[in-house]
């Protein structure tokens, strides 16, 4: 729990924000009607005095009763988790199906908080003067959002198909492609960028890339691969994220070989892979070829000395040895990228051979 709170801490900052506090409740169940009980609603409300806070952040989705009950009780601006990985996605998306999809996700999670919006009118009943204003802009506001929910699916959908073409002109050239995924942050476009001198935009930040990148690599073999990043996977990742980026995780489903980079520095490196599993799970997507990189081991030595990457590689095989298709590597210091390469080359040549 204090982890997840610690993560929506960091989703805020990239989003903009200065936090000034935090809370934690353990219940049963949440409040249908405030998320929080009563004296933890009590216990946020004085502390708006002591902080000054302007927006309250919950870590989990609320529906639109506990939304409007919460904003009502704290006279501030109320979102959850969902809402803030879709205002941060909203920022970072570069391209124009970025862009679309963002939009996509940010209206299917609109459209069913609209009833909560009316449903003090809602609940009026039938009869005279219940059909007034609220329930006709309700009606208009559906519709209104009902029809940029078609065209951006209809405009998407265009993107998919030219994407489906661009997969089947690549599958003609017999070049194999390898997807980079990975929890975000885990250091997927620095990896990308050392390996193939592609010039992603990077930030210690969440969700710093959206959008894919894909760049022609050659391996020691000297063969040729595709090499790809995707959107980076979080837990609670709202479902409306992963159905709008569809077209975008559909390049995972093409790929030969799955790259799984690994934050080696996170204290939650083992529950963020677990994350990764499962959202590959969802994809249909475990029967996959797969090496994992483990990240950022240069912030892992100790320090008081200079280190050089096969000293570096030496030090921390002997500590914890990797496993089969496991590689050491720092992205940053571009140390163990060889051998991550000659990996990948290694496990597409197996992968060809018949079972």
């Amino acid at each position: 729990m204090e982890d997840s709170l610690d993560e929506l801490a960091q989703l805020a900052a990239t989003a903009g924000a200065d936090v000034v506090g935090k809370m934690v409740q353990r219940l049963p169940r949440a409040s249908k009607t405030h998320y929080v009980g009563k004296g933890k609603l009590e216990e946020l409300i004085s502390l708006k005095e002591s902080t000054g806070y302007s927006v309250a952040i919950f870590d989990d989705e609320l529906s639109p009763l506990q939304q409007r009950n919460l904003e009502d009780a704290l006279q501030v601006k109320v979102i959850d988790r969902a809402a803030l990985i879709l205002d941060i996605f909203s920022r970072r998306a570069r391209t124009r199906e970025g862009q679309l999809q963002v939009e996509l996700a940010q209206h299917q999670y609109l459209l069913p908080r609209l009833a909560g919006q009316w449903s003090h009118l809602e609940r009026l009943g039938g009869g005279i003067g219940t059909r007034g204003p609220g329930e006709t802009q309700l009606e208009t506001d559906r519709r209104i959002i009902q029809r940029k929910i078609h065209r951006l699916k209809n405009q998407i959908d265009d993107i998919r198909k030219h994407r489906q073409l661009y997969r089947q002109q690549r599958k003609k050239t017999g070049i194999p492609i390898v997807a980079i995924v990975g929890y975000t942050n885990a250091g997927k476009s620095t990896l990308l960028n050392a390996l193939s001198n592609a010039d992603v935009f990077v930030e210690d930040k969440l969700f710093a890339t959206l959008d894919p990148t894909t760049r022609r690599l050659t391996l020691p073999d000297k063969s040729t691969v595709l090499l790809t990043d995707t959107v980076g996977f979080i837990r609670k990742l709202p479902p409306t994220i992963i159905s709008a980026f569809k077209a975008t995780l559909e390049e995972l489903t093409e790929a030969s070989l799955l790259l799984h980079v690994v934050d080696l520095t996170s204290h939650n490196a083992a529950e963020q892979c677990q994350v990764v599993e499962d959202i590959l799970a969802d994809l249909e997507l475990l029967d996959k070829p797969r090496i994992t990189a483990l990240n950022k081991i240069d912030m892992l030595l100790p320090a008081g000395k200079q280190w050089g990457e096969k000293e570096a590689l030496k030090y921390l095989s002997d500590q914890a040895p990797a496993g089969e298709d496991t590689v050491l590597v720092s992205a940053v210091k571009g140390w163990g990228l060889g051998g991550l390469l000659e990996l990948v080359g290694q496990v597409l040549n197996r992968s060809k051979q018949p079972v």
